[in-house]
């Protein structure tokens, strides 16, 4: 059992009633020629790094090797401890807010982080799964399901365009996890299977454009900022989906849009540091040898 596109996973999904995690699951064992317990397994030990990548930071906050970063998550619960549970962004999404961050800070330091897709996205996936976790009293095995989803929406984006902020910026990057964390939230929250992937091209469309710029080339900021975006992107476009709104492009084709737009970029929009937060004079004075 396998499937190309968006297209072909929904087939699957109708003609045996499964949500996309359960297909995905089935893929890998069928074609991986892995037993389900130890798909299971590993990936319960990808969500444990997840968790200790959010949580880590806000305990024991360090500033990263480039020193753009650092802190930023713990500040973000403080502040909305202090706030006496009215947080501007509510519970659920500041958490998410604040652990796809944190995520971030353990990648600037050189800790242990699940590239999901890209480390330079690896916080959304994560900051989404385990704040809805938290909040809705998931268990590990729900979110599991969760990551299951996400997968194959990251399967399909791989397969026929780009997770590469080198290749098609950080709209492949940052904007292909936030399309994975909205499908897997959508799941998680009891939608269909054409309402994950309505809510992923959403997710697509809403950060169509978006350059990969790293200041210093670094994978720090504004990485960072870009992830607590495509959290909160993942977040907005799941509601939507689950509320009955229909992206107008189906999935497939805001896939290939995206990868359209990203090789149309210009070579200093593409992870170079050339071109727009890179290239600033503020950017540029701190350039080593300046």
């Amino acid at each position: 059992m396998d499937f190309g596109n968006g297209i072909e996973l929904l087939k699957i999904c109708r003609e045996q009633n499964l949500p996309i995690s359960q297909v995905m699951l089935n893929r890998e064992v069928e074609l991986g020629q892995i037993d389900r317990d130890t798909i299971i397994k590993k990936l319960g030990h990808s969500l444990e790094i997840m968790k200790s990548g959010a949580k880590e930071p806000i305990k024991k906050p360090q500033k990263s090797l480039g020193g753009l970063i650092g802190g930023e998550a713990k500040r973000i619960m403080e502040f909305k401890d202090s706030l006496g549970g009215k947080a501007l962004c509510g519970e659920v999404l500041t958490r998410a807010i604040a652990y796809s961050m944190a995520i971030l800070e353990v990648n600037g330091t050189m800790g242990l982080i699940v590239a999901a897709p890209t480390a330079g996205s690896s916080g959304v996936v994560p900051g989404a799964l385990i704040s809805i976790g938290e909040t809705l009293g998931f268990s590990d095995e729900k979110l599991i399901e969760g990551l299951l989803n996400a997968s194959a929406l990251g399967y399909i984006m791989m397969k026929n365009a780009s997770v590469s902020g080198a290749e098609a910026g950080c709209q492949a990057e940052v904007g292909a996890a936030s399309a994975m964390a909205a499908s897997a939230l959508v799941e998680l929250l009891g939608g269909t299977p054409e309402m994950c992937l309505s809510a992923a091209a959403m997710a697509i469309s809403n950060l169509l454009g978006m350059v990969c710029d790293p200041i210093l080339g670094l994978v720090e900021a504004p990485c960072q900022s870009r992830n607590a975006i495509g959290v909160s992107n993942g977040f907005v476009t799941a509601q939507l989906a689950l509320s009955g709104i229909k992206h107008i492009i189906p999935f497939d084709e805001m896939v290939e849009a995206m990868y359209r737009v990203g090789r149309a970029l210009p070579c200093e929009f593409r992870e170079t540091a050339l071109g727009g937060n890179a290239a600033t004079p503020t950017a540029c004075s701190m350039c080593y040898g300046s």
